[in-house]
Formats: C-alpha cells, sequence, structure tokens
C-alpha cells in the first residue's frame, strides 16, 4: 500500500484471475487506513464467501475485488446513497446557488490531482448552515476517467429522491460524492484542503454494501482468500513471539539495559535526577493523582516537553514482575488509542514510568461527573467507544505482540486535548503466543465490577475477558452511571442487570444517559450500542465476540447483530433468595444515603479464592 492509501493488483490466469483494489479515503491516515482495510476483509469474505465479485465500502475506505479485470476503468454500478433526513425550505436555490459551484470546483481539483484525486472544502449556505464536501476517485483512473465519474454522479443528483436533503453520501465503485452539514473529514491530512477546515471527529461509519453475482469455486474462493490476506497484510501478520515466563523477566528487562540492546531501547533509560527536575522533586503541586500502585506527577522537561511519571510505592501491589512486565509490554506498543511510553528509571528502590501526558485526565473524571459528564455528547462518546475498540483490537490481534489488558476500566481510559481516548495501565497484562486461547492465573487481580466471571471465580483469561470489560465499559459511557452500586428509582443492583431488564422488556431508552435521550436521530445508533455491549457481556465466555467483530458491529450499521443471552452476575431480584455481594454492599450503602450509592469500582482486588 502505497503513502496515499491506494493498493491495487491482478493475480492468477484466466479463468481464475483476480483484480483487486483497496482505497482509503484522501484524509485518513496510514495505520488507521491498514486497520480499516483489515477489517473490511474480514467482513467482505465472511459476507461474500462464494461471490467472483465484490464491493465493500466503509466511512474510511473501500474494497473491492473480481474475476473481471476493471482496474484503470469506470465503474459506476452499484451505487448506494444515504442522506440527512432533513430537507432544506428551497432545495433549487441550494442546488443552483451554492452545492453545484462548490462541487465542480471539487471536480477540476480531484480530476487534476495526480494519484491522490481528493479534494474538500467548506462553504456558508441557506438558513446560516454549513456545508462540508468531499469527493474522491479511486487511485487507479485517469484524470478524465475521474472527471466523468464524478460527472455521473452529478447528473444523477436532480432526479434522486434525496435532492432535497441537507447531506447525501453517494458511493460507487470507482469514486464517492459527500456533502454534509457538519465535519466529518481531517484537515490537516488534506494538504490542497483551504485553511477555513478545521479537523473534528467523523460520524458513525456507514454500512458495508458489498454486493455479488455468481458463485465462486472452490478454486477462486482461495484465490481470493490469499491474494486479501496475504498481500495486503503481510506488514500485519508478522509475529515474533515467545512465551514469556518469570524466570525470563530478568533476563528481558536487562536486556533493555544492557550493553547489547539497540540505540532506541538504550533511550528509553531514564536518570532518575532528570524525572526529579522535571517535577520539582515530586513536589505536591505537580501530583496528578493517586493509583492503586502509586501516585503519578506531571513532569515538565528543560526542552518545555510535559510528561506524566509513575512513580510505583514501595509497598505497592506491583513489584518487580508487574514493572518489568508494563516496561516490556507498552514499549513495543504504537497506536494511536494507546498512552506511549517515553521512558523508564530503575533506580535503587525507586521504580518510575515515564508516559506521555495526557491532559483531560481519565475517562471517570468526567463520565461520572455530575458537571464535566455535559461535555460528553453522544459525538463525543461514540468517538470513545470506537477508539477503545480499535485500541483493544490492536493489543489482541494487530500488534507486535498479543496482548491481554485484564484491567480495563474508565481510570485506566485516559482523554486527549481532542477528547481521544488512550488505554493506559498495562501492569496486569498478560502476554500470550499467538496459537494460545487461554491462559491460567493463580492470583487474581483486576477491578471489581469489570472482570470476566471465568476470570474472578476460576482464574481462566482470555482475549473474551477483555471483551466482558469493553461492554460494561460501554454501558457506563452510555448510561453515564458506574457498574457497582447502581440505583434507579426502587432498583437496586447492578448496571449489567438493569441494562439486560430494559433491553428485554423493550424500554432501553430507560437506561440512556437522560441527557442524550434529547439527541435527534441518534437514539437508534445508541440502542445499537447498548445491544453489542449486551453480546460483550454474556456470562459464556463463547458467547460473546471477537474485538474484531466489535469493531466491524460499531463500524457498519448493515451487520445483523445476535440476540444476547443473560449477561454474567444477573440478578434475580424477583424471584430469587440469594444475595450477591453486589446487592448486599447496595443495600447497606442505601440504607446509610438515600439519595446516592457510593461505587467501589476503584477498590483493587489483588487476591480471590474461587468459592
Amino acid at each position: 500500500m502505497d503513502s496515499y492509501g491506494f493498493y491495487n493488483t491482478t493475480i492468477g490466469q484466466d479463468p481464475d484471475k483476480v483484480s483487486l483494489i483497496a482505497q482509503c479515503r484522501g484524509d485518513v491516515e496510514l495505520q488507521t487506513c491498514r486497520d480499516c482495510i483489515h477489517n473490511a476483509t474480514r467482513l467482505i469474505l465472511e459476507v461474500c464467501p462464494y461471490r467472483k465479485s465484490a464491493f465493500g465500502i466503509y466511512d474510511r475506505c473501500l474494497l473491492r475485488y473480481s474475476n473481471e479485470s476493471f482496474i484503470g476503468t469506470v465503474s459506476t454500478d452499484p451505487r448506494q446513497i444515504f442522506w440527512v433526513v432533513k430537507d432544506f425550505s428551497n432545495p433549487q436555490l441550494f442546488f443552483n446557488q451554492y452545492l453545484t459551484p462548490l462541487l465542480t470546483s471539487l471536480r477540476s481539483r480531484a480530476s487534476t490531482g495526480g494519484k491522490r484525486k481528493v479534494a474538500a472544502n467548506v462553504t456558508s449556505v441557506l438558513d446560516f448552515q454549513t456545508i462540508h464536501a468531499l469527493v474522491q476517485c479511486t487511485a487507479d483512473l485517469s484524470a478524465q476517467g475521474c472527471f466523468d465519474c464524478l460527472s455521473t454522479i452529478y447528473r444523477s443528483l436532480p432526479d434522486c429522491q434525496c435532492y432535497a436533503k441537507w447531506g447525501n453520501y453517494i458511493l460507487m465503485p470507482s469514486c464517492i460524492v459527500r456533502y454534509e452539514p457538519y465535519p466529518f473529514f481531517d484537515q490537516s491530512s488534506l494538504t490542497e484542503t483551504p485553511p477555513a477546515l478545521w479537523p473534528l471527529p467523523p460520524p458513525a461509519s456507514l454500512p458495508l454494501t458489498p454486493p455479488g453475482k455468481d458463485d465462486k469455486t472452490a478454486q477462486t474462493v482461495i484465490i481470493v482468500v490469499l491474494t486479501v490476506t496475504v498481500v495486503i497484510f503481510v506488514v500485519c501478520i508478522s509475529v515474533i513471539l515467545m512465551k514469556r515466563r518469570k524466570r525470563k523477566t530478568m533476563d528481558e528487562i536487562q536486556s533493555i539495559r544492557g550493553d547489547d540492546t539497540t540505540s532506541s531501547a538504550e533511550s528509553l533509560q531514564w536518570d532518575f535526577s532528570k524525572i526529579r527536575v522535571a517535577t520539582d522533586n515530586f513536589s505536591n503541586a505537580n501530583k496528578l493523582g493517586q493509583g492503586g500502585f502509586g501516585p503519578v506527577y506531571k513532569g515538565k522537561l528543560l526542552n518545555g516537553q510535559e510528561v506524566a511519571v509513575k512513580r510505583l510505592a514501595a509497598n505497592s501491589g506491583q513489584g518487580d514482575l508487574e514493572f518489568k512486565n508494563e516496561v516490556l509490554l507498552v514499549a513495543r506498543l504504537e497506536h494511536k488509542n494507546l498512552v506511549r511510553l517515553l521512558g523508564f528509571c530503575l533506580d535503587q528502590t525507586e521504580r518510575l514510568l515515564v508516559y506521555e501526558f495526557v491532559r483531560n485526565a481519565s475517562l471517570d473524571h468526567f463520565l461520572f461527573d455530575p458537571l464535566k459528564h455535559r461535555h460528553l455528547d453522544w459525538g463525543r462518546r461514540s468517538k470513545i467507544i470506537g477508539g477503545i475498540a480499535r485500541g483493544i483490537l490492536y493489543l489482541h490481534e494487530d500488534s507486535r505482540l498479543r496482548i491481554i489488558h485484564c484491567d480495563l476500566k474508565a481510570s485506566n481510559v485516559l482523554l486527549d486535548a481532542e477528547m481521544n481516548p488512550k488505554i493506559a495501565d498495562f501492569g496486569m497484562a498478560r502476554l500470550f503466543t499467538m496459537d494460545e486461547t487461554q491462559g491460567s492465573a493463580s492470583k487474581i487481580a483486576g477491578t471489581y465490577g469489570y472482570m470476566a466471571p471465568e476470570y474472578a471465580m476460576l482464574g481462566k483469561f482470555s482475549v473474551k475477558s477483555d471483551v466482558f470489560s469493553f461492554g460494561v465499559l460501554v454501558l457506563e459511557i452510555l448510561s453515564g452511571q458506574k457498574n457497582t452500586c447502581f440505583i434507579n428509582g426502587e432498583y437496586v443492583g447492578n448496571l449489567l442487570s438493569y441494562a439486560w431488564r430494559n433491553w428485554r422488556e423493550g424500554t432501553a431508552i430507560n437506561f440512556i444517559d437522560p441527557m442524550l435521550r434529547g439527541t435527534s436521530g441518534l437514539v437508534g445508533d445508541i440502542m445499537r450500542c447498548i445491544h453489542i455491549a449486551l453480546l460483550c457481556i454474556q456470562e459464556n465466555a463463547a458467547d460473546r465476540p471477537t474485538m474484531a467483530a466489535v469493531v466491524l458491529m460499531l463500524s457498519s450499521l448493515s451487520m445483523s447483530l445476535s440476540v444476547p443471552s443473560r449477561p454474567a452476575y444477573y440478578m434475580h431480584n424477583d424471584d430469587s433468595p440469594r444475595i450477591t455481594p453486589i446487592q448486599d454492599q447496595c443495600q447497606n450503602q442505601l440504607a446509610k444515603n438515600k439519595s446516592r450509592c457510593l461505587s467501589q469500582n476503584e477498590m483493587s482486588v489483588t487476591e480471590l479464592c474461587p468459592r
């Protein structure tokens, strides 16, 4: 794949020759592009397993293959249209005076834009509205081919039922036209975009609509699978793993510090004096908070760079093993939704980790604060959910190591200045080899309310353990409530049971954070997220989806969802005499304070004996 996010190839001989194109939207970063193509590949092979040709498109990328040669040819069929529900009061004036000149200009810029073939702009229109428009052709087309493809879409607009709509997204295999009343593309990645644009998060991904034609022979199926999987994602499947045992951890951390390491590894080790100066000798004024393993300080280096320093307490639950574990894991990870490790320090009894400074602290500071949670509208919450999902998927499948986080919770998700989520705290993370599916822990460490039942009770952990924690976290984000000690009216229990009951009874709107209930047109998206979360928290780990499937569900509205089974820790308040620890805890608290039930989500469980 080139630097513009485009790849094409033709493999095989007739009648089993296959042509393939992968193309990302012009403003998408290369890593995000690869993630999108990676997910599109899985879904297109799942939805169209026996087709000679297929075309699938996401919000950020498209994927197309066929046994007929199409590279360099303008393809206008099939065509898919999505539109904004609201109508303009004077659509003819809107088209003639505003939209036509805008699209005409973008067509000229895209068709003459070299290989990239993308153009975007913003203009003010009727009713004090702003229209954000983007057009793009696949990079295999000639300038004339791009011009002709966009012209085909333009000519169809006056006769389309979408004519009067505020926004439209018209998709064809060779080009797209999209204009909407809100920002959906990134200025910084579109060098030709005028400076009037500004980067804001894109809306939820649109459905993947892969059509097919004839049934496929077994030989062609094999060629397609190998083509898509091997050719496009060779950079994502090169993994070298060895199972780390405790006795090898010391050798590995010493290899980072030793003379045989590379310059990049050596640069991770910081002098204690440098960190002490940056934090003003760990002054209280620079203290950001107190975690389960020690305080975190804000530091400022001599060059002005701000950092966050995690100073592990000598008597904390995280000993040398966990410290080495976190260094070894995080130093090898690189993803925009993971906190980046800048360095570490081992100096006598001092053990410190230096991270990038994330300005907006952790998600729980916003989500559960009665004032700050108002900053989390649906657009931001949706972006946070999607970012966390992509970060966990990277840990499970796309990083150089396969990692299970084991402590995913709201306080371990940090928010940067643009409210992008970054997963933090890998002290409890577990390393897997690629052929391992499940592990066992002699000591169970995590946070009450987020741990999967098979881990909390039996010490069994797998990627599905993180999926469960993700489901709990999504329910908290959608409701604005903590999981444990949840009270709503006369209901006392936990958030999982409350979500399940409302979903079963068709009253899921009662579960949604009140500030989101008035979000016009988006309740359906929120309900879908509740459905996905319920799939993640099912009691049987085998029933839960993988994070790859979760990312697809979140990004493709056309993907059907199965019916979830009962969640773990479900409470039979109406017919069971058994009182769970969570109920007992909440009942006691409620007796003390009728108006509020304090959560114990921050309680770290360091050892648990199964019953």
